[in-house]
């Protein structure tokens, strides 16, 4: 396949555990084991569909959730004492919680930064900031590299199956979603990513458009997010891009053709 996105540049082993567990709704420190497990391989089979570049990280993370689970799933040992007994699944628990505070902290850091770069960038009058207050009514969720598979997985169950050894090689291409969904943006604010699946006449066409999707998040042209965790995702195109485009010079009578 021409696209090879490597997943680090998203996300990580850990983000994933962490999805899986806000989407279940699930304690940290008594993680069903067995179902996690499971689901998350499913989402390693879903990025090997797409090609996608599995580093290292995401496969040792799988061989340790495969331990955990064959460790669990072990009879108790009659002979050890009951306090002495270690839950196999402390380790992860630990280290998914300084995770997610390391996280809470950034993205904490990370607003407080934008916040006042703002404050500093410009003096506003009364009407400009009754609009910041009524826009910050309005909160935002950004979507993870997981929404977007999420998404991709319901759309692909919604479609007939089909046979999907070559994925492109039908009448359109990665580069040809991508411009698709680059001039539709210019069109329109904002669109839905579930709304292009839908339109999609084939699994291989879901794959392309997908793909596409990532290719221009990663490019930074686009950003994904959702009024509220786990709801339809929307795309809309990054200031800096929207600022980059420029319509096309009519060529004068002199101009080279």
């Amino acid at each position: 396949m021409s696209y090879k996105l490597r997943l680090d540049v998203f996300e990580g082993p850990l983000d994933l555990l962490l999805y899986l567990i806000k989407k279940n709704d699930i304690d940290i420190k008594d993680i069903p084991i067995v179902k996690v497990t499971e689901q998350y391989m499913e989402y390693i089979e879903m990025m090997k569909l797409l090609d996608l570049e599995i580093v290292g990280d995401f496969l040792v993370m799988a061989a340790t959730l495969i331990q955990i689970k064959s460790k669990m799933l072990l009879p108790p040992d009659p002979s050890a004492e009951e306090e002495d007994e270690i839950d196999p699944r402390d380790e992860l628990a630990r280290r998914l919680l300084e995770y997610k505070r390391f996280k809470e902290i950034a993205e904490t850091l990370e607003t407080h930064e934008l916040q006042r770069k703002d404050y500093y960038a410009r003096r506003l009058d009364d009407d400009q900031m009754q609009q910041i207050k009524d826009d910050a009514r309005e909160v935002f969720f950004e979507a993870s590299l997981f929404d977007l598979i999420t998404a991709f997985q319901e759309a692909l169950q919604r479609t007939p199956e089909e046979i999907i050894h070559e994925i492109i090689q039908e009448e359109f291409t990665v580069e040809d979603k991508i411009h698709d969904i680059l001039h539709e943006l210019i069109q329109q604010e904002k669109m839905s990513v579930q709304a292009i699946f839908k339109r999609c006449r084939s699994r291989s066409e879901i794959v392309v458009s997908f793909i596409a999707v990532l290719e221009l998040i990663r490019l930074r042209e686009i950003k994904a997010y959702q009024a509220a965790p786990f709801d339809d995702i929307q795309i809309v195109r990054n200031q800096g891009s929207k600022d980059r485009d420029q319509p096309p010079a009519e060529p004068g009578p002199s101009d080279p053709q």
